[in-house]
């Protein structure tokens, strides 16, 4: 047998069905709405939402199996060591996430899909940019990681632009568009320097060879790791790669910012972690201060813009959620730039903050939402009276903003700023550390700022209330009793803060 044959013949015995099955079963599901769409009635296309939502819950539950250990498939020899698709506990918990996220998107998207937007393309959409999401986590070889970062992306961009006719939403996605092209363009570019110097794709072989990177290569080599970083960077929302942001989120329909917020960020977020701590170790020396300096940066922008916003007059609500979602996102980059400086162990509090984000991101756009169906301008005045025609709901929101400034009763919030101002001190990062002190207390002004507005009288003549559709209803009861749940019970994610997710 031919070493290209024994290679086929290892590759193909190596598949395993049930390690594939999350990001399987979204596809497939995403195929099927497709299809169905053809045949299923204008009146009964609310039919395919309830259909992505029963697959998005069993890619969910398929993932339950994979918690007895490490599974790895897609592999190029019978040992199991080089392999281009491995769930492990970091990946399970970002597929979880990721599937999770989109399942309530899903349930905030029912009435867009019934009375704005076409259920069966944006269905197969959103199927198909999870399935690249949850594929995302999984890859151990830099091809399927810009496949799945790709095929996450491209959905997103018609979602983006998915109401016909809105000047504001073709805009933003055309933003989009062309923004994410370049940074791939760019990333690309980083991936063709990084295999011309190692001979492979495969992360952890990528590691192995850059350790003996002989001197004449080694500026290559640096200008690959520099590039390869920009691609997830721009995902990630980092500073300055950040600018399609406020327009995106403002332009897109609402559940597809939601997503985007959520989603989008934790696939540039766990694509930077495998590049960084798996592919890249021996080159710490040029992420790790560079990426300090991104986290520095986003977190500072982010929340300055939003403080600027809240001294608008009638400023929007989305377009603060837009800013607040970039200084978060410099939060969740502190500790990738910890594992430069420590050990890979300091991801973890990544992982911890990026749990408690999705779960509080996704309540507060909910609301956001719900209010949207009596106020589409959406602004922060448009919030005032909350409290006295919708009590539960101004309460759910009101959490959710405390949350995500790190006050009680969101002490889920608090405690994942604590894990990762933690892991920069443990890293030496001091400077880093007082920067993110600072940023917090910026913060607070902006988030009580609105939850204040909550509790105010209603303007005069405010419009009655209207009946809360139940996904919408399901969504905010779900995101709220989560964020109730880990406040009582931190430890729940504060787990992953601690110990190897690789191991």
């Amino acid at each position: 047998m031919t070493v290209a044959a024994e290679s086929a013949a290892n590759l193909v015995q190596s598949v395993d069905w049930l390690a594939i099955a999350p990001p399987t079963i979204t596809a497939s599901v995403g195929l099927i709405v497709l299809v169905a769409d053809l045949f299923v009635p204008e009146s009964r296309k609310q039919l395919l939402g309830w259909l992505s939502i029963a697959g998005l819950a069993a890619a969910l539950v398929t993932l339950l199996p994979l918690l007895d250990g490490d599974r790895s498939t897609f592999c190029l020899t019978s040992d199991a060591d080089v392999c281009s698709y491995t769930a492990d506990h970091f990946a399970l918990v970002i597929q979880f996430l990721v599937l999770g996220g989109a399942l309530l998107t899903a349930l905030l998207s029912m009435t867009e899909t019934k009375e704005r937007l076409p259920a069966g393309e944006f269905w197969f959409l959103l199927m198909s940019s999870a399935a690249g999401a949850a594929l995302l986590p999984a890859s151990r070889d830099l091809a399927t990681l810009v496949v799945a970062l790709e095929v996450a992306s491209l959905p997103a961009f018609a979602l983006v632009g998915m109401r016909r006719g809105d000047r504001l939403s073709s805009e933003a996605a055309l933003k989009f568009f062309l923004s994410s092209v370049a940074a791939t363009a760019v990333m690309l570019l980083g991936v063709s320097f990084v295999y011309a110097t190692t001979g492979t794709l495969h992360l952890t072989e990528v590691a192995a060879n850059l350790d003996d990177v002989p001197g004449q290569l080694d500026t290559l080599a640096k200008a690959g790791v520099a590039l390869t970083l920009v691609g997830f960077a721009f995902k990630t929302a980092a500073v300055p790669f950040h600018f399609w942001v406020p327009d995106t989120y403002v332009g897109a329909p609402l559940p597809v910012a939601a997503y985007l917020s959520v989603i989008g960020k934790a696939v540039g977020f766990s694509g930077l972690i495998l590049v960084t701590v798996v592919a890249f170790p021996s080159y710490a020396d040029v992420w790790g201060p560079a990426i300090a300096v991104l986290a520095a940066l986003t977190m500072t922008v982010g929340n300055v813009a939003a403080l600027r916003q809240s001294a608008t007059r009638s400023y929007s609500a989305v377009r603060l959620l837009a800013w607040s979602s970039v200084g978060q996102a410099g939060y969740i980059l502190v500790p990738i730039a910890a594992a430069a400086y420590s050990s890979d162990d300091q991801i973890g509090s990544t992982v911890a903050y990026a749990l408690m984000y999705a779960v509080i991101n996704l309540g507060a756009f909910a609301v956001a939402a719900l209010v949207a169906r009596t106020h589409p301008l959406n602004r922060i005045t448009d919030y005032r009276g909350l409290y006295a025609t919708r009590p539960l709901i101004a309460l759910a929101l009101g959490f959710f903003l405390l949350c995500l400034a790190g006050l009680p009763p969101g002490i889920i919030g608090l405690f994942a700023k604590v894990t990762v101002f933690s892991a920069a001190v443990d890293a030496g990062l001091g400077w880093l550390a007082v920067v993110m002190a600072v940023n917090v207390v910026i913060a607070l002004y902006y988030y009580l700022q609105w939850t204040a507005v909550l509790f105010r009288a209603p303007a005069e003549g405010e419009r009655p209330k209207h009946a809360v559709p139940m996904p919408v209803t399901a969504a905010i009861v779900l995101t709220a009793a989560l964020g109730i749940v880990l406040s009582g019970a931190p430890q729940l994610v504060l787990r992953f803060a601690t110990g190897n997710l690789f191991q």
